[in-house]
């Protein structure tokens, strides 16, 4: 049976250019909200050798994404899923990046792992924005009910969000908190699947030199400042990055996020 590597957010950006990293003899299966452009991206996978497929998936729709992964499952054995899917703060209010950034991840990691057999591997896409956020601002309680009460998680985290004076910094804050839950609820994940032998890791890019991280450039810029090299990485070096972590190879890798920033967390500490 051959083996499927789904991506979400696949059509363009770092999504896009993992697959360009995966092995070819897996089954690419792209899928995000713009079918036009998952088509353009499957086209340019084929014509680089991979077989590869598109499919219209909104991740903060879970129904949406059990058909996904049915879809998935429809064409072998699912290995790899990389959940890179996201809204950025200037492309969203509070509770739309809450809903895909964060409930979208437990949509994603629920359906793909009744599906996936031991040696596969989730990949959950947080943010070095994860890093952000003061610790008395984290609530594993608060993180719990996304599980067990949706409608109260968004409440709690909207009113959590809601703090800041400006609309950016309302989403920004609301966006650091969804990408810290994504990166809590990649370790509780790596324990609950492991017994399954289902590997789960979450990564955190820095600013990334995509039409998303253009956005961003103005407010999050001054965050290249603290980096190694002082600059953006670029979607190669993720997809990559992404693709290596991914690998079954990796299979000791779970249960920690990898910050891929450039050194622009850890900067802070050194270059003040």
């Amino acid at each position: 049976m051959k083996t499927v590597c789904v991506i979400t957010g696949g059509g363009s950006g770092m999504g896009f250019e993992t697959a360009k990293y995966m092995p070819k003899d897996k089954i690419i299966v792209l899928s995000g909200r713009t079918m036009s452009k998952l088509e353009n991206a499957v086209k340019e996978l084929e014509e680089m050798g991979y077989e590869a497929h598109a499919f219209s998936c909104d991740t903060s729709d879970r129904m949406s994404v059990r058909k996904l992964a049915e879809y998935a499952a429809s064409l072998g054995e699912i290995k790899n899923v990389i959940n890179a899917a996201g809204l950025s703060p200037s492309m969203a209010k509070p509770e739309q990046l809450l809903r895909v950034n964060a409930l979208g991840t437990v949509y994603v990691n629920q359906e793909f792992s009744k599906l996936m057999d031991r040696g596969s591997v989730i990949v959950d896409i947080s943010s070095n924005s994860a890093y952000a956020l003061p610790k008395f601002m984290i609530s594993e309680k608060l993180y719990k009910l996304a599980e067990i009460n949706e409608g109260g998680f968004l409440e709690k985290c909207i009113k959590k969000s809601n703090l800041p004076k400006t609309d950016y910094q309302k989403s920004g804050f609301a966006y650091a908190l969804s990408k810290n839950f994504v990166v809590w609820y990649a370790k509780k994940c790596a324990f609950e699947y492991g017994k399954k032998g289902i590997r789960v890791v979450s990564l955190s890019p820095g600013l990334i030199a995509t039409g998303m991280g253009d956005l961003e450039k103005e407010e999050g810029g001054s965050m290249l400042k603290f980096g190694a090299e002082e600059r953006m990485g670029t979607p190669k070096e993720l997809g990559f990055a992404i693709a290596a972590v991914a690998d079954e190879r990796n299979g000791y890798l779970a249960g920690v996020d990898i910050l891929c920033d450039g050194g622009c967390t850890n900067g802070k500490k050194f270059k003040n």
